[in-house]
């Protein structure tokens, strides 16, 4: 059984790795040979960021499980995956306390004012200007998920009035006020001081804030996007930072990454950019590694996987309980 992986890996895990099974053969491909190596797999393990070729993959039959190494989906559920009988598990809410971070991170930054007190650090400059608060604030989770459900429990302890919304809006926790179906999306926009996203990128959510969506949010509420850049359309958003209808955004994702350095967004004094780091953790690798490994034991005795994904919904299925 030949597993093929793509993250960065080190010895100590591929030695882990191997020693789930003397059967494995392991091979360690990189994003330098993933391309090459990925029609010859049984099993593949990573997130391929250079274009392979998964039609050909689909046709040779010889893949029978994706486990990703991240939340996202979007990098290896192209058609002929979707329609195929490969099993993809994912790492939906494994690096949930590190995204949560990340929220918190841009927030508390913008509502503190860092990016002007940067500025003002670089001339030296000692002036006191007013600042935000994040305590009372009504936030609105966009995305009830692992990394949503984890950042609505940051958030509570500051005393915040949390709304969410999901594709299957159930196991609503107490420090949630609402938790209302995807198609309430504008009703919660309305209401909230901050729009946190949390979505996967699939049909439904690419483009889901645009014109409509950011004009439906309060004047002077702020948007952070720890999700994937084309779920919002960034010219819109642009629009809405320059006329003061949003007092800001904290963006670790972007349409196009890296974010092209003619963007708007890079001078903007209301934005904070941050490339895409919300999941790195200097576990990542390991954390990533156990979980694999766990779901490789359970595969080759046969058991549940953890993290099946829905193919058709691009993130695994709620469940009521």
């Amino acid at each position: 059984m030949r597993v093929v992986l793509c993250y960065p890996v080190e010895e100590r895990h591929r030695r882990q790795i191997a020693a789930i099974s003397p059967d494995i053969e392991l091979v360690d491909a990189g994003q330098e040979r993933i391309a090459e190596l990925l029609p010859t797999a049984d099993i593949f393990c990573g997130h391929a960021k250079v274009p392979v070729p998964w039609n050909e993959v689909v046709a040779g039959g010889r893949l029978q499980w994706i486990q990703s190494s991240a939340a996202g989906m979007d990098h290896c559920l192209v058609p002929s995956v979707i329609a195929s009988e490969i099993i993809v598990t994912s790492a939906s809410g494994l690096f949930a306390n590190q995204v949560a971070e990340q929220t918190l991170a841009l927030l508390l930054g913008l509502l503190r004012g860092l990016p002007t007190f940067f500025r003002q650090q670089r001339s030296r400059d000692f002036t006191r200007r007013t600042t935000g608060d994040l305590h009372g604030k009504a936030i609105g989770i966009i995305g009830f998920g692992g990394n949503g459900r984890r950042i609505a429990e940051v958030l509570a302890p500051f005393h915040v009035r949390l709304l969410a919304t999901d594709l299957f809006p159930i196991n609503k926790p107490d420090h949630v006020a609402e938790l209302l179906p995807a198609d309430g999306l504008l009703d919660v926009l309305r209401q909230v001081d901050v729009a946190i996203l949390c979505v996967p990128l699939n049909a439904r959510t690419a483009g889901m804030i645009g014109a409509e969506a950011l004009s439906a949010m309060k004047p002077e509420s702020i948007l952070i996007n720890v999700a994937r850049g084309p779920v919002v359309v960034e010219s819109a958003l642009v629009d809405a930072l320059h006329s003061g209808h949003l007092q800001a955004a904290g963006l670790d994702v972007t349409e196009v990454e890296p974010l092209p350095a003619k963007s708007q967004l890079w001078e903007m004094p209301n934005v904070i950019i941050t490339p895409h780091v919300g999941a790195q953790s200097s576990k990542r690798v390991d954390d990533s590694t156990d979980f694999f490994c766990k779901n490789l034991t359970r595969y080759l005795h046969n058991e549940p996987l953890a993290n099946v994904v829905d193919k058709e919904l691009g993130f695994p299925r709620a469940t009521s309980g």
